[in-house]
């Protein structure tokens, strides 16, 4: 299935290490796009990912812009453009680790330092691929969380800032539509892999959590990072083409 051979550019992927954005990096590869993607430390990963577009006759670029830095990314886009011609595709898929706590609890230091991560870091990424993006006349897909949906207690440092790119995403989906570019989310339900697996190595999520989270999925099980990657991909592609400003659920039906 080569739905990106044809598209100018390559894709950007933010947070490319990670579980999620790993598996999608891949899978653009796979589908025929060049592939820009950062990453924080993990520079074996990094590598490996690295290698794997390579192996698939597809360019990498692989770096580590500060995000939050608005200069930072823009020089990274630039470079990206300059490297691999231009940019038409870009995937949000950065997710700060978020400790499990209520609202009342919540430092507001730390539920500041996330908004600065993942909002901030998103709108950044977004507006300096636009012009990229409405050359192409590409897309915006943004990883955020079943949680806006379908609020998981003790998960709001997560959810809030999420809830923020959702409506970003809205917005870039009303105003972009003129020059032919799209903007859509993917919602992860709870996942075996990436965030998922950080939480129950931690502790955070315990046997009883994760059955009553199992009991509350229909489908009786937890999902997984490819799962993800393949609605990204899907809502990147010419298949898409017709669908803007929408979050698609990827959850096993947790949201019901």
């Amino acid at each position: 299935m080569n739905n990106f051979n044809s598209r100018v550019g390559g894709a950007v992927v933010v947070g490319g290490t990670g579980a999620i954005g790993s598996e999608i990096a891949k899978l653009l590869a796979e589908r025929g796009s060049d592939v820009a993607f950062t990453y924080h430390r993990n520079k074996l990963s990094a590598d490996d990912i690295t290698n794997y577009v390579v192996s698939k006759g597809r360019r990498a670029l692989a770096r580590t812009p500060t995000l939050r830095d608005s200069q930072d990314v823009a020089a990274f886009i630039s470079e990206v453009g300059e490297e691999l011609g231009g940019v038409h595709t870009l995937v949000y898929a950065s997710s700060p680790h978020a400790d499990q706590m209520y609202l009342s609890e919540l430092p507001p230091a730390r539920l500041e330092a996330h908004l600065m991560d993942d909002v901030l870091g998103f709108f950044n990424m977004a507006q300096a691929s636009l012009p990229n993006l409405r050359r192409a006349r590409g897309s915006i897909i943004a990883i955020t969380t079943v949680g806006t949906k379908s609020f998981p207690v003790k998960d709001g440092v997560s959810a809030g800032p999420k809830g923020a790119v959702e409506s970003l995403i809205r917005g870039l989906a009303a105003e972009e539509g003129r020059f032919g570019v799209r903007a859509n989310s993917v919602g992860p339900g709870i996942l075996e892999d990436g965030v998922g697996a950080r939480l129950i190595d931690s502790g955070q999520f315990g046997d009883k959590g994760q059955k009553m989270a199992l009991m509350r999925t229909p489908l009786g099980r937890f999902g997984r990072a490819i799962e993800i990657a393949q609605a990204a991909c899907f809502l990147a592609s010419d298949e898409a083409g017709f669908i803007t400003g929408q979050k698609l659920d990827v959850d096993g039906g947790y949201s019901l």
